[in-house]
């Protein structure tokens, strides 16, 4: 099969780089084919095609049920973290179906429900620091995202299956912080559970824990059925398919650890990215208050939701080190041409978000933090694509852009950080996602108390 610009490196050296440095080797291979090219990597197959121009982007999006199809089966990479039933490995109507299902938990017109407690889970976490010490801000940021998320997923906020599963998810999603530590989802023969003191048994022994708490919530709830809860787990367990059948507890696991580690780590880790780029540039910082002083000290809510500056603070935070590489791969069904090279069936696809982010064309000087350009100019969702696109569109990306919103809002105006480490923060791999290298060190200067949204009833109901 002839396949559109290989890049010529020998591809055991394209799976090493791929590994350890994948920004480098995007960046290197973008330099030979700007628009297109295959590569020899792992994990989704030795051979794929990365496509990076918008006009290809939008084709592939435009067509996922058709030409290119956007298979779950190929994601098989992330089957020891979710599981055979998850909704990122569903396929066709089961996939449709379950998206279905989850949804409405991500409206936007739910997120006035969540306001009151992602402001409340951000304050106690931040006035939990200590003044003048350092601290990551990644690891806060994990904090509350994931706090919010186990209170969607399952209506919890206290007790000790939610104290529990807080400190396993955090362990279970830190097994892979490092490439080296990737490498283990990259490279099924090191998925070797030699014991306890082995990383891959590491790994499946906080597994097996986590899924010991959910197999017994899923068990207590199926008992103690309510229709009146709101939390996805209630709502799934109460579904049917066209048959009348529920879903079984397995899929209920798969579904239920997805969305609890794809619902919190990427969102975590752009609120983290954004501290840093706002308290690295001074003038980007002065603007930001500036603009939420206009609210006054108890906005609503949707209010700092809408505020211009600070959505194009967090759109650049989200382009300049997109959390998700790439989109979810898709493979093509039929021959067809795509920028202007002929694709067979089989072929696997991936939309290059990072390199779509990072074209001179469309973003001048790319490496630059710079949120103005998301007030100059409106990008299509193949120019600017952070939550991928197509019927694999993020479903919570709703509930990300409020929630990073409301959160940088409240740490701004109610305390003053400062980078506690001059030197640049790097990304690098965590996982299949992008991370801060070091975390994020950062110091608490000063509290205030001068912001709290108004959380009145109109705010609060939905």
């Amino acid at each position: 099969m002839k396949l559109p610009n290989h890049i010529k490196t020998l591809p055991f050296l394209q799976k090493l780089q791929w590994v350890i440095d994948p920004l480098g080797y995007l960046e290197n291979a973008a330099k030979q084919y700007p628009d297109i090219f295959t590569a020899e990597i792992v994990g989704f197959g030795d051979t794929v095609v990365f496509v990076n121009h918008p006009e290809g982007i939008q084709e592939i999006f435009s067509n996922d049920r058709k030409k290119f199809v956007a298979s779950g089966e190929i994601n098989k990479i992330l089957i020891p973290l979710l599981g055979d039933y998850s909704l990122l490995i569903l396929d066709g109507d089961p996939h449709k179906r379950r998206r279905q299902l989850v949804m409405p938990s991500f409206h936007k017109d739910r997120m006035r429900t969540y306001s009151e407690q992602i402001y409340n889970l951000t304050e106690k976490v931040f006035s939990e620091l200590p003044i003048e010490q350092p601290f990551y801000a990644r690891t806060a940021t994990q904090e509350i995202s994931l706090e919010v998320i186990l209170q969607i997923v399952f209506g919890l906020s206290e007790g000790e299956l939610f104290t529990k599963l807080k400190h396993l998810l955090a362990s279970f999603i830190d097994t892979f912080n490092s490439p080296l530590a990737s490498s283990m989802l990259m490279f099924p023969l090191l998925q070797r559970d030699l014991g306890a003191w082995s990383p891959w048994g590491k790994f499946v022994h906080k597994r097996k824990q986590i899924d010991e708490l959910l197999y017994a919530e899923i068990a207590e709830r199926r008992e103690q059925a309510d229709p009146n809860r709101t939390d996805i787990l209630s709502l799934l367990i109460l579904a049917r398919d066209e048959e009348g059948n529920p879903m079984t507890d397995r899929e209920l696991r798969d579904e239920l650890i997805t969305l609890l580690l794809a619902g919190h780590e990427t969102t975590a880790t752009v609120m983290a990215w954004a501290l840093y780029w706002i308290h690295q540039n001074p003038q980007i910082y002065e603007k930001l208050l500036q603009e939420l002083s206009t609210l006054g000290n108890s906005p609503d809510p949707m209010s700092i939701y809408k505020l211009p500056y600070l959505t194009a603070v967090c759109n650049e935070s989200m382009r300049i080190y997109p959390v998700a590489m790439f989109s979810f791969p898709r493979i093509v069904q039929e021959p067809v041409k795509l920028m202007g090279h002929s694709l067979e069936p089989g072929t696997v696809l991936l939309a290059s978000i990072y390199l779509t982010h990072h074209r001179e064309d469309l973003y001048p000087e790319p490496k630059q933090f710079k949120p103005e350009r998301f007030l100059e100019r409106q990008f299509s969702p193949y120019e600017f694509l952070p939550f991928s696109g197509g019927v694999r569109r993020c479903i919570g990306e709703a509930l990300a852009q409020f929630e990073m919103r409301l959160v940088l809002a409240t740490i701004l105006l109610n305390y003053q950080l400062v980078l506690a480490d001059n030197q640049p923060e790097q990304p690098q791999r965590r996982g299949l996602t992008l991370g801060p290298k070091t975390g994020i060190k950062m110091l608490v200067k000063e509290r205030h108390a001068r912001f709290k949204p108004q959380f009145n009833m109109a705010t609060t109901s939905a």
